[in-house]
């Protein structure tokens, strides 16, 4: 049976489905009524509040850093930190007791002479260390060069004043500057600071080219024969000898080949003994002695005075194992000179024995390890460079200076680094600290 289709077929199916979808949107909403509210949440409200202009600030590429002038982006090695401060309190201590007899007979009955000024430089050092380690360390790139030309030109102008009251003479050496206010300056120290700096300076910049002679070679050997030059002017051989090993140590991390070093020890070599036949009457004339003294201590030959030495052995067996107690040294009443300076580990060995020595060495390793760990983690060429090189010139003084009081070298003057008295040295090496914990603060390392 055939269905007729009048056209209001159509017409009642949209009636249908329009009031059928009222009916749903109504049931709807009964069910679900903040469905409508809730696409959007109430967080995202700010972003699609926001207009085109706040939206195109908020998505513009960031410009590069630049590097700040003070560095606060993570604490200070504390590890680092602690270790310094030990080692400068231990060498207070150790000061006054090495000290006081020889202030009380050689300074107006004053025995805290030594100890006072030096009290004074190691607040002063430390506070200059704690603001240097906020100091953001990549500034210094600016001041390696003039550091460097500072400095020499410094040490050329201290030759012609030799024996003035300017540069006076010392033990027939020429290694001080007085000055009216500030006292006696070791420029051969500032020296070290600039080999260092000047030299990490230059192998970030051509890290890619150490092999090449021309920037790996040649402008390095320059750097260390200027200054080494002019540093065995002053008749400090002992600074020349780190100043030249630190060179060399920074080189071969910098990447230079091994070829070089050979190259360049045999120069130095050849160099160092054709001097040696030329100058041994007038420059290096007063070498001679310390070698035939280190070479036979107990029994010198006529006219080598070897005092000094022997009475640095006394101490170092008198303490046996134990020692003989904190401030009972019998050396230091006048027998050995100048206990107060580079022998101050003498005085160490005598009151506190191997064992106290032994612990004291311990915390310079542990410096020089957590120095080296920092060094290595900086995040750059230049950090680690620069951080391995002051590290290193610690352990260098340390290793020379017991070598030189136990007689296994020429004694050369070397003093031990926070112990041995000198204010400006330990305002220097507290600031070279103070770089270091600069360094730190962007180091990869656990700050504990």
């Amino acid at each position: 049976m055939a269905v007729r289709n009048n056209g209001n077929f159509s017409q009642n199916r949209s009636k249908t489905s329009v009031s059928g979808y009222k009916r749903d949107m109504k049931a709807t909403q009964q069910r679900q009524p903040n469905q409508r509210t809730e696409r959007f949440p109430k967080q995202n409200f700010e972003q699609i509040r926001q207009t085109p202009q706040e939206k195109s600030k908020k998505h513009r590429p960031r410009r590069a850093k630049k590097f700040r002038l003070f560095s606060t982006r993570s604490g200070m090695d504390l590890t680092l930190l602690f270790l310094v401060l030990a080692l400068v309190s231990v060498g207070l201590v150790m000061l006054f007791s090495s000290s006081y007899a020889y202030a009380y007979y050689n300074m107006n009955g004053d025995s805290y002479f030594f100890v006072r000024k030096q009290a004074f430089f190691a607040v002063l050092g430390i506070a200059v260390m704690i603001a240097i380690s906020y100091f953001d360390y990549h500034h210094l790139h600016r001041f390696a060069i003039p550091l460097l030309i500072g400095i020499c030109l410094v040490l050329m102008l201290m030759v012609p004043l030799k024996g003035t009251s300017l540069v006076p003479n010392r033990n027939g050496a020429f290694r001080w500057i007085e000055l009216p206010v500030l006292g006696s300056i070791q420029p051969s120290e500032v020296a070290k600071f600039a080999v260092i700096l000047i030299f990490a300076h230059l192998i970030s910049i051509n890290y890619k080219q150490m092999n090449n002679f021309r920037y790996g070679v040649l402008p390095y050997l320059v750097i260390l024969g200027a200054v080494c030059g002019l540093v065995i002017l002053e008749k400090h051989l002992s600074a020349t000898l780190i100043i030249l090993f630190l060179g060399l140590i920074m080189l071969f991390i910098g990447g230079v080949p091994l070829k070089w070093f050979g190259i360049g020890i045999g120069g130095v070599a050849g160099v160092g003994g054709l001097s040696f036949l030329l100058l041994r009457n007038s420059l290096l004339s007063y070498t001679m002695p310390r070698i035939q003294g280190w070479l036979n201590p107990l029994n010198p030959p006529d006219g080598v005075d070897t005092w000094q030495t022997r009475q640095s052995l006394y101490a170092i067996g008198s303490g046996g194992l134990l020692g003989l107690g904190l401030g009972k040294s019998r050396q230091k009443y006048l027998y050995l000179p100048e206990p107060q300076n580079d022998f101050i580990f003498a005085i160490v060995c005598e009151e506190l024995g191997f064992i106290g020595a032994t612990l004291i060495v311990l915390l310079f390793a542990a410096l020089v390890w957590r120095g080296i760990m920092i060094s290595l983690r900086a995040q750059d060429k230049f950090g680690m460079l620069l951080g391995i090189g002051l590290t290193m010139q610690v352990g260098l003084q340390v290793v020379l200076n017991i070598a030189v009081v136990t007689n296994l070298v020429p004694n050369t003057g070397i003093s031990l680094p926070f112990f041995s008295y000198g204010g400006s040295s330990l305002m220097i090496l507290l600031a070279e600290m103070g770089i270091l914990l600069s360094i730190s603060r962007t180091s990869n390392i656990e700050k504990t």
